[in-house]
């Protein structure tokens, strides 16, 4: 199954992609991974990674540190595997010296592809971060333009979308938990 779980800053979509990552684990059984794609830059990200960890323990999760060309990444097939979060992966593609620049979009899209081939659930959190209506400089925009294509692209392919709003999973595709 591939699963998109989309939200805001703070929603919920991590909690909510975790447990849907669990139970789909729980009902085809092979390994349970996590593939985190924030690099650690700084003390901010550093205390949101250890927010993370700490949310994850006790779940059986083993981590896997992917933050460029997802095509590369090692993962048992038949696992389960929750993909945190396309847009520090997009990030990661379009501004490190290392990544796809601006062929982020193709590069992220076709990496979904080889995981979803070897993994048995392959669930993706993403933000929806487009919607203020407020122009931005043109390398955000390009960004937003960019994760907004990611989205869409994997929402096409995907069994179920859900965005989560304050805590509370709205099917937009597919059922929620």
């Amino acid at each position: 199954m591939l699963a998109l779980v989309i939200g805001g800053a703070a929603s919920g979509k991590s909690e909510y992609a975790e447990q849907l990552a669990v139970k789909l684990h729980a009902q085809s059984g092979g390994e349970l991974y996590y593939l985190a794609a924030m690099l650690p830059w700084g003390q901010e990200a550093e205390a949101r990674i250890a927010k993370h960890r700490q949310a994850r323990a006790g779940k059986g999760f083993s981590t896997i540190e992917c933050y460029l060309s997802l095509k590369t990444c090692e993962v048992p097939p038949g696992s389960t595997l929750l993909l945190e979060c396309m847009s520090n992966l997009l990030a990661n593609e379009m501004y490190e010296a290392d990544g796809a620049g601006a062929h982020a979009v193709e590069e992220i899209l076709y990496g979904i592809d080889i995981l979803q081939k070897k993994v048995e659930n392959l669930v993706i959190v993403s933000n929806q971060i487009d919607l203020d209506g407020v122009p931005y400089e043109s390398s955000t925009m390009e960004y937003l333009a960019n994760l907004s294509a990611i989205n869409c692209g994997i929402a096409r392919k995907a069994q179920s979308v859900t965005e989560v709003v304050c805590t509370f999973p709205l099917a937009v595709k597919g059922v929620t938990l």
